[in-house]
């Protein structure tokens, strides 16, 4: 797009220049009767005017140049507006196939997931789901059993490797962080490589999904498709507490530079991408890390997709008891597939959100809970301390990971509180997070 719109400028100046020069050639002829001193006269206002109509042909033609790039923008924003729309075809956006895959252990509640899955599922055909088994846990293979006996629309798969994984003694407590990279790697590589699958909907035996929850990724799909700059798209939000959320807005979705995990889409290419540097563990905080996503960004919504029930885990129920069990599941039936859901393109989402954020009216997180109103306000920050006392104080999350706020797309932090729209955002020009935060 930059290259053709560059050939077209210098093509476009030359034919100009070279129309111009030869149709306005008469200007500089002189009468050959004329007296020398009038000649030169002669030949000097006839430059003058040359001038003029020069600065006026630069003037048309700079004017013409700056129409054709708006066209060409906006016929390029156009065509993928279109192919979104109206569903068109790309590398499978049309009647795709997208699995289910179940990362499951030793919990025999994944019947509670499980029948979630069966009960919301619109389509055997085009979510088949995969169970990915851990851990040799036999109570919990007969509760998936009991599933697959009775639709073979139903799989599942054991981790053949269950071997010890020898860590110094510092590590010894995390043993079950490595367990679950090393399952999730042998997981997708089952999905991908082994059955062939183009992408994936990956969820843990320990969750509950939302009546859309199928229909978020059917409509959301095409996006992860076209947008190079989305690599996942996740039914998680991180700030996902009644109290700072829109719950008038159960379509509302967004850009997030945090992956939000928890019901999560990933494509086969890139799959490929991160497995041959795939970690030892805690996987999910290392696609946290802009170096190991290329910077990339997720889509999240408003409104979780997904609830987690799971409080016996490896991490002892501690972040369930002070985080999790808070979270809100949306309940509204949103029909994502006929939604225009453009405004997500970086393109758009990107100019819009810096334009309308740094155009509002500043507040203090105090001043927005204490003040009522239905205006959107920015607060702002400058450092990682007052983000986290503003954060704190507005409800939200405090932690960063590899320096990124959870739910933060280009340092921009939303949430909705008592009545308002409120953005958590850095007062001072962002170019990118900084690692030494938190």
């Amino acid at each position: 797009m930059r290259m053709n719109l560059r050939r077209l400028t210098i093509i476009t100046v030359a034919l100009v220049t070279i129309w111009f020069l030869v149709s306005h050639l008469s200007l500089l002829e002189v009468p050959a009767s004329a007296p020398p001193q009038h000649k030169l006269e002669h030949l000097e206002d006839r430059l003058v005017k040359l001038q003029v109509k020069m600065d006026q042909q630069l003037t048309d033609s700079n004017n013409l140049l700056a129409k054709v790039k708006q066209h060409l923008k906006k016929n390029a924003r156009k065509e993928v507006k279109e192919i979104i729309e109206n569903d068109i075809d790309i590398e499978g956006a049309s009647n795709p196939i997208l699995p289910v895959l179940v990362i499951a252990c030793d919990r025999i509640t994944v019947k509670r997931c499980l029948d979630s899955l069966v009960k919301f599922r619109p389509s055997k055909e085009t979510f088949p789901i995969i169970v990915s088994q851990d851990c040799g846990h036999n109570a919990t293979y007969k509760v998936i059993k009991s599933f697959t006996e009775v639709d073979p629309t139903i799989t599942v798969v054991q981790q053949p490797d269950r071997s010890e994984i020898q860590l110094p003694r510092a590590k010894v407590k995390f043993r079950g962080y490595y367990k679950i990279a090393r399952h999730y790697r042998f997981a997708l590589n089952h999905v991908f490589n082994t059955l062939g699958h183009k992408a994936v909907i990956i969820v843990e035996d320990d969750l509950d999904i939302s009546p859309d929850f199928f229909e978020y990724f059917l409509g959301t799909y095409p996006l992860l498709l076209k947008d190079p700059s989305i690599w996942c798209v996740s039914a998680w939000n991180d700030n996902g507490k009644r109290e700072v959320i829109d719950m008038s807005r159960p379509e509302l979705l967004h850009r997030t530079d945090f992956f939000p995990g928890l019901g999560w889409i990933l494509r086969k290419d890139t799959w490929a991408q991160l497995e041959p540097k795939w970690p030892e563990a805690f996987f999910d905080d290392w696609l946290r890390d802009p170096k190991n996503t290329d910077g990339r960004a997720c889509i999240r919504p408003e409104i979780s997709r997904t609830y987690s029930f799971g409080k016996v885990g490896v991490s002892k129920g501690l972040f369930f008891d002070m985080h999790l069990r808070y979270m809100h599941l949306n309940t509204d039936f949103v029909e994502f597939t006929k939604l225009n859901l453009t405004y997500l393109l970086k393109d758009v989402y990107d100019e819009t959100l810096m334009s309308s954020v740094y155009g509002l009216d500043e507040m203090s997180a105090e001043e927005v809970i204490s003040s009522a109103g239905t205006d959107p306000v920015r607060v702002p920050y400058t450092n990682a301390k007052t983000y986290q006392k503003a954060a704190k104080k507005l409800g939200l999350m405090e932690d960063f990971r590899s320096g990124i706020p959870r739910t933060a797309y280009m340092g921009i932090v939303t949430c909705f509180i008592r009545g308002r729209r409120v953005y958590l955002a850095p007062d001072y020009p962002w170019t990118k997070y900084d690692p030494a935060w938190g």
